[in-house]
């Protein structure tokens, strides 16, 4: 019988988190994937903001406001999708609003392999399903050619 020895290394996660149904089942990969490990997963969610070439002062505050709001419903969808299952996490809203989704991850994924040396990271974000991304491009395209840790892709 062949088992695979456990690893004694932490596990840490870092899911890209929209809200979305492949985000959504990104983040049940990831729980399912520490169960039984330690470690933690990283939730973040990077907001989209318009060029603020393009607005307003009063229109860039007022997106602010709506993005803290969708931050913080955001989390509250983690915590319960999380409630339960997995206590080890936290929430993570990248703050600049002109990067790129992929660019936030890796970064994320970067700090934590830098503060914990010699444990597993990796990247876990869903599969995109809109036709328009086979054309241009997806998150996970992109960190699949970029990301400098494993990448899960979850269909």
């Amino acid at each position: 019988m062949n088992t695979a020895t456990p690893t004694t290394e932490d596990l840490y996660l870092v899911v890209g988190y929209d809200g979305s149904e492949p985000a959504v089942r990104a983040l049940d990969a990831a729980a399912a994937l520490l169960r039984g490990r330690t470690g933690s997963i990283e939730v973040v969610y990077v907001p989209h903001m318009p060029s603020v070439d393009m607005l307003s002062p009063d229109a860039v505050a007022g997106m602010n406001t709506a993005l803290d709001e969708l931050a913080r419903d955001l989390h509250a969808q983690a915590s319960a999708q999380l409630l339960g299952r997995e206590e080890r996490w936290r929430f993570e809203r990248g703050q600049d609003k002109l990067s790129d989704i992929p660019d936030v991850l890796i970064g994320a994924a970067e700090r934590i392999r830098d503060a914990h040396p010699g444990d597993n990271v990796a990247i876990v974000v869903g599969s995109s399903s809109q036709a328009m991304h086979r054309m241009v491009g997806s998150v996970a395209v992109s960190l699949a050619r970029h990301a400098p840790v494993p990448l899960v892709i979850v269909p």
